[in-house]
């Protein structure tokens, strides 16, 4: 039974190791968006930079909480947090689950959500789901909700709370040093954007677009036909212009070669 969930509620995890997929619908104008975790200690604070995962660090080094990458879906693209609850160190009571925009509002990502599988089922429904409403929409960071040790047990709270400060605010929050060099923003080029050429490939050397037939066309190294051409160039069907002769001096130690009889005076 999948439990739809409202900010605020909780529900009981019986898995042992659960996928959390944070998805979103693309679009023009839409971020990317991340998923990351922090796992947190007693005090409500990390123990150290390696309890937090994310695009940089997309490994625990315990091993039991791990990204898996984004996902095309049928409901739009998908960043998703796997956790090993069952392995999780005893140090650690919480670990929340974060969304991030690169440094984009998220009132332009629509149709945000969460959803919580049991992973050892293959295909198998979700055992929670949460829509997430940012409540200012000037968020660039948000707590998507949080598994929490109860007992014995663990437990998935749904929460939204936002940053306005992004990834990097709220990370710093919870007590990680950050790397400006590995929470960037704006880390991130579009995938169609054009790439610059290469220093072998001045721009000149960029293949220009064939002439339109029967108009005229600039100076190139390939004439076309029926017009003038550079010099050194022929044309079909036309003069060509050959370079003077350069007179040569007679020698005048130059003697014709014995005639023979044929050439002899009769």
């Amino acid at each position: 039974m999948t439990h739809a969930m409202l900010k605020g509620s909780n529900v009981p995890l019986d898995a042992t190791t659960v996928r959390a997929v944070l998805r979103w619908t693309p679009g023009q104008g839409v971020p990317d968006v991340d998923a990351s975790a922090l796992l947190l200690g007693s005090d409500g604070r990390v123990r150290s930079d390696e309890d937090f995962v994310f695009y940089n660090q997309p490994r625990h080094p315990s091993g039991k909480v791990w990204r898996l990458g984004k996902k095309r879906v049928a409901e739009g693209l998908s960043d998703t947090i796997q956790t090993d609850l069952s392995g999780v160190e005893p140090g650690v009571g919480r670990i929340l689950l974060v969304a991030s925009a690169d440094g984009i509002p998220f009132d332009r990502v629509p149709a945000l959500g969460i959803l919580l599988y049991d992973a050892a089922v293959a295909d198998g429904e979700p055992l929670a789901t949460f829509d997430i409403k940012p409540e200012t929409g000037a968020e660039t960071a948000l707590i998507c909700g949080e598994l929490y040790r109860r007992g014995e047990g663990w437990k998935f709270r749904a929460l939204g709370e936002g940053y306005s400060n992004g990834l990097k605010g709220l990370a710093t929050d919870f007590g990680i040093s950050v790397d400006e060099s590995e929470v960037d923003e704006e880390r991130r080029q579009p995938e169609t954007a054009s790439q610059p050429l290469p220093p072998e490939a001045p721009t000149s050397a960029v293949p220009q677009q064939p002439p339109a037939y029967g108009y005229p066309q600039p100076a190139s190294p390939q004439a076309g036909y029926g017009y003038p051409q550079p010099a050194g160039q022929s044309s079909y069907g036309y003069p060509q212009t050959q370079p003077a002769p350069v007179p040569v001096a007679p020698d005048p130690n130059f003697r014709l070669p014995p005639q023979g009889p044929q050439f002899v005076g009769r």
